[in-house]
């Protein structure tokens, strides 16, 4: 960001390492706040030009529902402007306590509510002939089954199956964050905000990883102790595989299926969480199986259950579609 009194770069830059090296935030998710942080500093140097040399300290709140207001007009959705006004509102609260601030300008302006569309998800049908279809008998398409069985049978994000380990390290060189542990046929996953949980693995994901885990050496770089060495998916030279190529198999596995639309691999964890609740409908065991913060997240797949049920209703009962007759 350049520099401007409005929002000095320093009080941002420490912000941004405050949340890379102290709340270990990911990469990803600094580089967004950052991006939300320059929203707010473009709208500031707009002002006319007695009021651009507003500093920092004396941005009220009028200032942020005015760029909210301008961001909107801009066609910004009110999911991205709900986020930047999250960014902000964090910034601002990390920034009261160490420059004297009586408020937080953001703290009490709520963000434009926007419509919560439902996840999407595989019936259980759907994603049967997906993961037990006949594939090559190769080392990559042992991995694939592996990564996909996982993904379904423990809910994992993507950035989470790519970051497993085959099991815990605790080097110099290397430190895990995720791995899994086969004698207890446990997956510990390290999460959004760098928050940690221990997932059950499935049967047939046990029993897919085990094959992978045996056609895996003719794919691991002959680099022993770096971390790449320990990963448990590995792309075609070797190393971690790259979410990307998570994306493009698992595309690939759903054309070989004949699915009509490519699966993403989110879809996998929508569809692990849809189930659980069909069969389970313990709602807060799905929560801390996926790594939620707030049950209200985990609350939409109760509405995915219910459209399922209804669906069912609607197909089933004697009743449910008939018409009345007329007079």
């Amino acid at each position: 960001m350049s520099t401007n009194p409005s929002t000095p770069p320093n009080y941002v830059a420490q912000w941004l390492a405050f949340l890379a090296n102290q709340r270990r935030y990911s990469p990803h998710t600094v580089a967004a706040y950052e991006r939300d942080m320059q929203h707010l500093h473009a709208f500031i140097n707009s002002l006319p030009k007695a009021l651009s040399a507003t500093p920092i300290d004396q941005v009220g709140a009028h200032h942020i529902r005015q760029c909210l207001a301008k961001l909107h007009a801009q066609g910004h959705q009110p999911r991205s402007l709900a986020r930047m006004l999250a960014a902000w509102r964090s910034f601002f609260e990390w920034l009261v306590p160490r420059i004297n601030l009586t408020v937080n300008p953001a703290a009490d302006i709520k963000a434009p509510k926007s419509p919560r569309g439902l996840p999407k998800a595989l019936s259980v049908d759907q994603t049967q002939g997906l993961l037990d279809q006949v594939t090559p008998n190769t080392p990559a398409y042992a991995r694939d089954r592996a990564m996909f069985e996982l993904m379904y049978s423990s809910g994992l994000r993507l950035s989470e199956l790519v970051s497993l380990d085959t099991h815990y390290v605790q080097q110099a060189e290397h430190t895990s964050q995720s791995w899994v542990d086969l004698p207890s046929k446990d997956v510990h996953v390290t999460g959004k905000g760098n928050k940690p949980r221990t997932v059950p693995i499935g049967a047939q994901a046990l029993n897919a990883i085990e094959a992978w885990l045996r056609v895996r050496p003719s794919m691991v770089s002959e680099t022993p102790k770096s971390p790449d060495h320990f990963a448990l998916f590995v792309g075609e030279r070797g190393k971690r595989i790259h979410p990307r190529v998570v994306q493009q198999r698992l595309h690939d596995w759903s054309v070989l299926a004949g699915s009509h639309t490519p699966v993403h691999p989110h879809v996998l964890r929508h569809s692990f969480a849809s189930h659980v609740l069909q069969s389970a409908q313990d709602l807060r065991a799905v929560q801390d199986m996926l790594g939620h913060a707030s049950i209200s997240t985990t609350q939409v797949y109760t509405k995915l259950d219910f459209q399922h049920l209804a669906k069912v209703y609607d197909t089933a009962h004697p009743r449910a579609s008939r018409k009345p007759e007329s007079t």
